[in-house]
């Protein structure tokens, strides 16, 4: 007995489309289903004519309708949407997740309106993390990367904003060699181990400098969180460039209820100069929620920890500024490596020294961290 073209469907739904992670049958992406005895041909309406992940998309369909009774064979052919079609899937997505795309990008009167930011509204559910560092060169964008990743490991919606636009590094850390796609002019990022990522290497080549005064980079910043499809994630983190610059007053407009994290290596002029990140933010109203130190020790075959930048640099901060030291990580050529050749150590090694630290760093953010004020949008007073 052949199957229906209903029992194909269902068997459709657990599919997702690899780039918008949803249900390929609620996308209505599904063009079209033949059924034939023993073979069903299956069409899947794509977003862009050019889809990097067409073969990835290919297998899934396959597996799903093949384990079916009563099916031998499963050829999957591909379509584009229409222009319509890709605006009214645009707009689901934007009401779904929360997001007014295209507001505050047009004029009422001559005057710009106010951009709309999903993440500063009173009752967003998402919690801004901005990583901080007074200084390049300790770590920053590792630190972030990795307790994204670590954060994704404990079940949570992750984002990773990389706002270091002078310095972006991000995507090239979580191993992304994809473009973001473009539906309707939403933008949609790419994610790698389970952890959404936009940032301006996408737009940027690696050996282009961005040559950019302020207004840009505010700009620039205004657009990835008012036109990519974030949805609702539980955590966004922010890559911020070092030192107290343009980027860091943008943050503070745009999420005035981030929590910021300053990064800093144990050695005292580190420390001194990270404490100018953590004071500038507080001058613009932004909470500092803890300190993070890395480069902590370095673990030797002897099984000796060696103190390479010295000790104390991060609790000494910490206790100045009043918040608590949040995790120390150590020094390891394994975390520099999976830098380099985008394989994360929490992803990669999660049971090595070095992510087990980031893993409770990742832990005391979501539980002992918290936020002392709860926003509920049922809640909202209008």
């Amino acid at each position: 007995m052949s199957v229906t073209e209903a029992q194909v469907i269902d068997a459709l739904r657990p599919v997702q489309d690899p780039e918008l992670h949803r249900s390929i049958v609620d996308l209505d992406m599904v063009g079209g289903v033949d059924i034939n005895g023993a073979n069903v041909a299956v069409n899947v309406t794509l977003t862009v004519a050019g889809c990097p992940l067409r073969a990835e998309l290919t297998d899934r369909v396959t597996q799903a309708v093949t384990a079916l009774d009563g099916v031998d064979r499963v050829d999957v052919s591909f379509g584009v949407m229409t222009d319509e079609q890709r605006h009214a899937l645009s707009q689901r997505l934007q009401a779904e997740g929360g997001q007014g795309h295209g507001q505050g990008h047009g004029h009422a009167h001559g005057q710009s309106q106010a951009p709309n930011i999903p993440f500063a509204e009173a009752g967003a559910r998402t919690r801004v993390l901005g990583i901080s560092s007074g200084k390049g060169g300790v770590g920053k964008s590792s630190v972030t990367v990795n307790v994204a990743i670590a954060l994704a490991r404990l079940g949570h919606e992750v984002g990773v904003l990389d706002a270091d636009v002078y310095g972006f590094s991000v995507p090239r850390m979580l191993g992304i060699n994809q473009q973001p796609v473009v539906i309707d002019q939403m933008i949609v990022p790419p994610v790698a181990y389970d952890v959404k990522c936009i940032s301006m290497g996408f737009f940027a080549g690696e050996d282009q400098p961005v040559i950019w005064r302020g207004p840009m980079l505010h700009k620039a910043l205004e657009q990835f969180l008012t036109d990519v499809y974030w949805g609702e994630p539980d955590f966004l983190l922010v890559d911020m460039p070092p030192g107290t610059g343009d980027v860091a007053l943008s943050v503070a407009q745009f999420m005035p209820r981030s929590e910021i994290y300053v990064v800093t290596t144990p050695q005292p002029a580190a420390q001194r100069v990270a404490q100018r990140s953590a004071l500038m933010a507080r001058k613009v109203h932004l909470e500092v929620a803890g300190v993070i130190e890395n480069m902590s020790w370095f673990t030797g075959d002897d099984g000796k920890r060696y103190e390479i930048f010295g000790q104390g640099g991060g609790q000494q901060l910490a206790e100045q500024l009043e918040v608590p030291l949040v995790g120390q990580i150590p020094l390891v050529t394994a975390l520099r490596e999976g830098g380099d050749e985008g394989r994360p150590i929490v992803a990669t090694e999660p049971d090595s020294e070095a992510a087990q630290a980031f893993t409770a760093v990742a832990q005391r953010i979501v539980t002992d961290l918290a936020p002392k004020k709860i926003y509920r949008r049922e809640l909202t007073i209008r």
